[in-house]
């Protein structure tokens, strides 16, 4: 990974393109249950990410950061926004 200081010559669209180092960390450390952890479909936002609550009789109930869906999908760790080789990431959608 190359530094931040290379990442200036994006100007601003930098902070869109790469973490900073401080983020990169912060997203390495954050706590993550890859068994819990989905995005769901959303009519407003395309995907927001939500938590499995339970799961019964082939009926999982997520709660989610806005609003109520339908279909969910795994998600990636937080080490992987933003991640240049998308070959490294678990889950593609």
């Amino acid at each position: 990974a190359s530094g931040d200081a290379e990442m200036a010559v994006f100007g601003e669209a930098a902070p869109y393109l790469r973490k900073s180092e401080k983020e990169r960390i912060a997203a390495q450390n954050k706590p993550f249950d890859a068994k819990t952890s989905v995005f769901v479909v959303h009519a407003k936002e395309s995907f927001v990410k939500g938590t499995i609550q339970s799961r019964e009789s082939g009926k999982v109930t997520v709660k989610t950061e806005a609003g109520e869906e339908d279909q969910i999908f795994s998600m990636n760790p937080p080490k992987y926004d933003k991640i240049e080789d998308m070959a490294m990431m678990t889950h593609l959608h």
